[in-house]
């Protein structure tokens, strides 16, 4: 027998000291033994000190086995251990209820020894083999769960230097991105959206210009104030983004398409590439609106310096009604703590805190 085997623990369950004796007799040395010569004694046993298998007699004072096993099977602590009823009772119907209450096996009174111990250690095989098996089920649960977070991670990484790669000639640090997802994570949380819509916002966000990769350098990168004409190419860049991440079916890549057709739109309708207004404009659009444009205004570009927080939040707060959801202005201006603290943990070189902080007063 195996150590294993060797170290199960087994509850007798019988009224009758002397086929207590005898079971003690016949297993004692093999196995961990418990006694309980009732119903109510058993089961407080069996919750306190759960047994690898319980031998329950089924004519017990008060409480019957019958009663006993459904007990047993009805509380989620004890339901697993495997029964074998103990009866002298040879009536079929007695055999089948037992089995219909959860119990594997039944052995009949008077106890023929090598029988007892051959299904006792039948039983106790097969729950260490089930243990077992559970056992790598869980470790395959974490292994996948584990493989399919890196492939998330993996996805999310090629998502982001993919949006990075757009930006890359106008902003080569990157910091922008960070910027702007954890900004629209916090705004969206502050309007009480679910962690699910606060995720996808955070990974999505960062393909809001990833049509900029279609615009020419001497567009993008002009140092002065746009023409007429060249304004029209740079708003391109909504309609090249949301073609590049269209045709797919994953809700991140569709939100990341909404995301850069929409956040150039105004809340008056004065926005582009479709005029969309108010609550035409999708709840990610607005969000991702307001959070690139408040960082665009605290970063420094080709053509102009870096504005302090105080006068972007005052910026932000002007356009409440025009150009932003108003209620998402209000949210935005709650969290000016939280802004500015994004602000100072992404920007390259890092800016002070104490700076920052003491634009709020």
């Amino acid at each position: 027998m195996s150590e294993t085997l060797r170290s199960s623990k087994i509850l007798i369950v019988d009224a009758s000291k002397a086929n207590i004796d005898i079971l003690v007799s016949a297993l004692g040395k093999e196995y961990k033994l418990s006694v309980a010569m009732d119903g109510g004694a058993a089961l407080a046993q069996a919750k306190q000190n759960a047994p690898d298998l319980i031998l329950l007699d089924v004519m017990l004072p008060v409480m019957d086995g019958f009663e006993v096993c459904e007990k047993l099977k009805a509380d989620p602590t004890t339901s697993a251990i495997p029964v074998i009823f103990l009866t002298a009772l040879g009536e079929s119907d007695s055999v089948i209820h037992g089995f219909h209450l959860g119990a594997v096996d039944y052995i009949a009174k008077p106890f023929r020894i090598p029988e007892l111990n051959a299904r006792i250690h039948t039983h106790l095989s097969l729950r260490n083999a089930m243990i077992e098996l559970a056992d790598q089920n869980r470790l395959l649960e974490i292994r996948v769960k584990e493989r399919t977070e890196e492939l998330r991670e993996t996805r999310l990484e090629v998502i982001y230097r993919l949006s990075r790669a757009a930006e890359y000639r106008d902003n080569d640090t990157g910091m922008h991105l960070k910027r702007l997802s954890h900004l629209c994570r916090t705004l969206a949380a502050a309007c009480g959206s679910d962690e699910e819509t606060r995720e996808i916002i955070f990974n999505a966000s960062p393909m809001h210009d990833i049509g900029k990769i279609g615009i020419p350098d001497a567009v993008l990168l002009k140092p002065g104030k746009l023409n007429e004409e060249e304004w029209k190419i740079m708003q391109t860049h909504t309609t090249i983004g949301a073609e590049i991440l269209s045709g797919h079916d994953s809700l991140l890549i569709r939100m990341g398409g909404m995301i850069a057709l929409t956040h150039h739109e105004k809340w008056d309708g004065s926005g582009y590439p479709q005029g969309l207004s108010e609550y035409r404009i999708p709840f990610v659009g607005r969000v991702v609106a307001i959070c690139d444009v408040f960082d665009a205004l605290t970063s420094k570009r080709p053509y102009k310096e870096a504005w302090k927080p105080a006068l972007a939040f005052e910026e932000i707060w002007s356009e409440s009604g025009a150009a932003f959801d108003p209620k998402l202005v209000d949210c935005f201006l709650k969290c000016r703590t939280d802004m500015i603290t994004i602000i100072k943990n992404f920007q390259d070189p890092p800016v002070q805190w104490e700076q920052l902080a003491a634009t709020l007063h």
